[in-house]
């Protein structure tokens, strides 16, 4: 059972540029990041991702959360985590600071992948495994589904999963391949033209066949040519996105995306506000077809119901370390499979755990194996950093969720 928790608040400064965007200029990578202690002597690690500042506010509010855990035994847990989620994410004091979202969320879902990296190293299973070799009704059990009834009851998302069951065992394949990666850090906001040249030529000789660009400047020229700057390196082969990091407001995403369709973009990110769907809907009609991907800063399972419900987004970029962890991260792909609409996950845990969750979702799910996002930033923080050979993901094999970081400085 757990008998201890242990919060860390922890922060790894990045070399200059990196991590830039057009929002954010100057980030510190961050994890507030909880540690569950069992009798056994195992430790089930998770976390939230900040970019520095109130980094120790979601520590104080994973701690009220993970307080609540301690006693209890990680099987007994798991078999209901769904109905155990739902009543921490609705304590009534907690709620009135979200509610599903903000500082009390990030902090949820540091707790929630605490619990299933704990699962996985009680039962010896690298988490995709222990995910993977779970029968439709055991998923379930595990997800909280209120608020969804309009459009995945618990009935349609176990029919769901026993839908995708034939398959399974040829998609398991996928293991001994590894999962695609792209690159996303070959054109930080802060890069010179220079150096965006630069990382391209080295991105496609690692093997990445997909890369990404910050866009958002002041003066929009600057991003038609840097777009043009990576087509230009990648040629026409190679799937290009661009990162818009929410800068534009919709008159300014009107414009300036349709001046960069030129260049041929496989999507455009986060061009306005995350909250603002019906601003996405109407550019997604503007823009059509070049595709819109969205999902780093939605909080929730409601607000991506509503952007599925609006077919605003050709790719959904649930984070499980922005929404409530691993349980929220798997209904939110449940549905994205209901609407056929591929999960590419943004990875605030620089892929460690999303290399584990992707695997479950085209595996158990059937969802298309299209690329996972790969930034190296922190990898030497990890006791078990991610492994990218030929722009691919290597499957993790280890027990638990590959989110244990190395001692603190």
């Amino acid at each position: 059972m757990i008998k201890k928790i242990n919060i860390q608040d922890a922060r790894f400064p990045l070399a200059k540029g990196a991590g830039s965007d057009a929002i954010h200029r100057d980030p510190i990578y961050s994890y507030a990041v909880t540690n569950l202690l069992d009798d056994s002597g195992l430790v089930g690690t998770g976390f939230a991702f900040t970019l520095g500042e109130g980094n120790d506010l979601v520590c104080k509010a994973a701690q009220f959360y993970a307080e609540q855990l301690k006693g209890r035994d990680i099987e007994e847990l798991m078999s209901d985590f769904g109905n155990v989620f739902n009543q921490l994410s609705n304590e009534q004091q907690f709620r009135w600071l979200g509610p599903h979202k903000g500082i009390v969320h990030l902090a949820l879902a540091s707790v929630t992948n605490a619990c299933y990296d704990l699962w996985a190293k009680k039962r010896g299973l690298p988490l995709w495994k222990l995910l993977t070799d779970l029968s439709p009704q055991e998923i379930v059990n595990t997800l909280d589904l209120s608020y969804l009834e309009d459009e995945l009851t618990v009935a349609q998302a176990l029919q769901l999963l026993t839908d995708n069951e034939p398959g399974k065992e040829s998609r398991k394949q996928i293991t001994a391949q590894g999962y695609p990666g792209y690159d996303t850090s070959i054109g930080w906001f802060n890069y010179s033209d220079d150096k965006v040249r630069e990382n391209c030529k080295k991105a496609i000789a690692e093997g990445f066949t997909a890369m990404k660009l910050k866009v958002g400047s002041t003066d929009p020229q600057r991003d038609i040519r840097r777009s043009h700057i990576v087509r230009e390196v990648a040629g026409d082969n190679v799937k290009v996105m661009l990162d818009a990091n929410q800068q534009w407001t919709l008159p300014q995403a009107l414009k300036i995306c349709k001046e960069l369709q030129g260049m041929n973009p496989y999507w455009i990110e986060e061009p306005t506000h995350p909250d603002d769907v019906l601003a996405h809907k109407t550019l997604a009609d503007a823009i059509a077809p070049t595709k819109l991907a969205l999902g780093e800063h939605v909080p929730n399972r409601i607000i991506f119901k509503n952007y599925l419900q609006t077919g605003s987004a050709g790719f959904m970029q649930v984070d499980a370390v922005r929404v409530g962890g691993v349980s929220e991260f798997i209904t939110v792909s449940l549905l994205c499979r209901k609407y056929g609409i591929p999960v590419v996950p943004h990875v605030g845990d620089m892929g460690q755990l999303h290399q584990h969750l992707v695997l479950f979702n085209h595996i158990t799910m059937g969802h298309e194996a299209l690329f996972l996002e790969h930034i190296p930033h922190l990898q030497k923080h990890f006791v078990n950093p991610v492994i990218i050979e030929g722009g691919v993901y290597k499957t993790p094999m280890e027990p638990g969720s590959s989110s244990d970081l190395k001692p603190l400085s």
